[in-house]
């Protein structure tokens, strides 16, 4: 269990220090009378092609991604990194700070592994979504979707198995059990459904 309380305040400040420069989640679960604005932002490669088919392929889709938000100071809640898609829980404000690193990352990605293919201008990325996170409720249960989406697309049995998730940071910080409460008080049911393009 993360021991963010029992820290000194001198403790304090550099964890939450070295969350900002990793772009990690928060130290505790966000507090929504205290939030600017959370959203889901969801991209796709162009007709769904699976290009990150490893797991160093697809932590170097995250660096670049962690890199960029960075830079705009935009935290990433949780994640996922897929074969032909991302999903992203960010808070920004306003929500147009993130279309230019968004933009930045895909199309250096794009061309390094157009370089590595021996090709030029083959498109690679179609475009990305966001979705506004409107409460609570909304927000846990997108944090669920997007931990479940590898074992949603059969890309894996069960969340834990994909390396490049988020899931693994919730697990190490709040536990095996907090995610299982987690899953039970806010399931995915239909969620995504009518308006994520990639649901089956």
């Amino acid at each position: 269990m993360y021991n963010y309380r029992k820290q000194t305040s001198e403790q304090q400040t550099e964890t939450l220090r070295q969350r900002r420069i990793s772009s990690l989640p928060l130290h505790e679960p966000p507090h929504f009378r205290l939030a600017k604005g959370w959203f889901l932002i969801t991209a796709a490669t162009y007709e769904h092609k699976r290009y990150f088919h490893t797991e160093e392929e697809r932590a170097w889709l995250l660096g670049e991604l962690r890199k960029e938000l960075q830079i705009v100071k935009v935290p990433i809640s949780s994640w996922v990194i897929l074969p032909n898609h991302y999903h992203l829980l960010v808070q920004c404000h306003p929500l147009s700070v993130i279309s230019r690193p968004l933009r930045k990352v895909h199309a250096r990605t794009a061309r390094e592994l157009n370089r590595r293919a021996g090709l030029t201008g083959r498109k690679i990325w179609h475009l990305f979504s966001d979705r506004q996170i409107r409460n609570e409720r909304h927000y846990y249960t997108t944090l669920n979707y997007i931990h479940y989406n590898p074992t949603k697309h059969d890309y894996a049995k069960k969340p834990a198995d994909w390396a490049c998730s988020s899931v693994h940071w919730y697990e190490k910080h709040f536990g095996i059990e907090w995610l299982r409460d987690l899953w039970r008080t806010y399931p995915i049911r239909d969620y995504g459904k009518g308006w994520d393009w990639l649901s089956k």
